[in-house]
């Protein structure tokens, strides 16, 4: 009699369910995900940070502490560079007046042109467009060499501004050639290339809510009023951040003081600026250790006007999300 074997199945021990993985785990393991392919997209950038802008700061800052002619092996001099710098280089302490100077004369009447024209295009209905355009265009044309060239022509003996002023009797032999008066045709070429902030200025312009205006208007605020009242407060963000960054652009000015001195600084160092010097010291004068102390001293003196202006903005910007 055959006997028949139980059924297989039977005799299997049921498997056991893998637990469900957790959804702070699963969470998680999609965060990672997302970081790394963050990474991923932002490798280049941050091959190009370390490479092109990381490095040659480390070795600058190693070669402000040397003797470096471009041609030998640097010398490491200690602070030699920082004391002569300091101590012994009238021209630097000059180039350093000229900037500041042109800093405190460029920069206000920049921002005061850019917001001036900004209110008049905020005004208009038609045709702003191209009026907008028309203020923009010296922002890209005049860092250029070629718009230097013209500018330092205009004003040169016998320039345009010459001969215009000569025919009102007043005979100045050109403003290029007058220490008194060069450093004025740099400032001037810079606050004509107001059309950035302007178009700065006049996006937040656009963003102040009309609502302000009449109820100002309804008490009575006149023009100068509202100007005073809700624009300039409205706008103060704004304002900080064209001054921020037109502040840091002043210090390193280069392209125009290089065109209209000839590349010397003159008449009598009255265009000798920062970074003028700092570039004569470095490629003419073949002392790169010198340079590299310069453009630290440089980039110190930068973030200092920078905290303070943040610093001073707690009193005069007002931002919306305070209440």
């Amino acid at each position: 009699m055959n006997v028949e074997a139980p059924d297989q199945r039977l005799s299997e021990k049921p498997r056991a369910e893998k637990p469900a993985e957790p959804a702070e785990a699963e969470g998680t393991r999609r965060k990672r995900k997302r970081e790394g392919a963050a990474w991923v997209f932002l490798s280049p950038w941050l091959l190009g940070a370390a490479v092109l802008t990381l490095t040659p700061m480390l070795v600058s800052l190693y070669l402000s502490f040397t003797e470096y002619d471009l041609f030998t092996a640097p010398e490491w001099v200690g602070l030699d560079n920082y004391v002569h710098m300091f101590t012994e280089d009238p021209r630097y302490w000059r180039s350093a007046v000229n900037t500041l100077v042109y800093v405190l004369v460029a920069v206000p009447l920049q921002l005061a042109a850019a917001l001036a024209a900004a209110l008049a295009l905020n005004s208009i209905g038609r045709g702003k467009g191209f009026y907008r355009s028309a203020f923009y265009a010296p922002s890209l044309l005049g860092a250029s060499m070629s718009i230097a060239l013209v500018w330092r022509a205009l004003f040169n003996d016998g320039g345009t501004v010459d001969d215009l002023l000569s025919s009102f009797g007043v005979n100045m032999g050109g403003w290029v050639n007058q220490p008194g008066w060069a450093l004025l045709v740099v400032a001037l070429l810079t606050i004509w290339q107001f059309g950035a902030p302007m178009v700065i200025f006049l996006a937040g312009l656009q963003q102040i809510p009309g609502e302000l205006y009449e109820a100002a208007e309804v008490d009575g605020a006149g023009r100068l009023r509202r100007f005073r009242s809700v624009t300039l407060p409205m706008l103060s963000p704004v304002l900080f951040f064209n001054l921020v960054l037109q502040t840091i652009q002043a210090f390193q000015v280069f392209t125009p003081a290089f065109t209209v001195s000839g590349g010397r600084g003159g008449p009598a160092d009255s265009t000798l600026f920062y970074t003028l010097y700092l570039y004569d010291r470095g490629f003419t004068a073949s002392h790169m250790g010198y340079a590299s102390a310069m453009a630290w001293v440089l980039l110190v003196v930068i973030g200092i006007v920078t905290a303070l202006l943040f610093r001073s903005s707690r009193s005069w910007v007002f931002y919306n999300d305070k209440g």
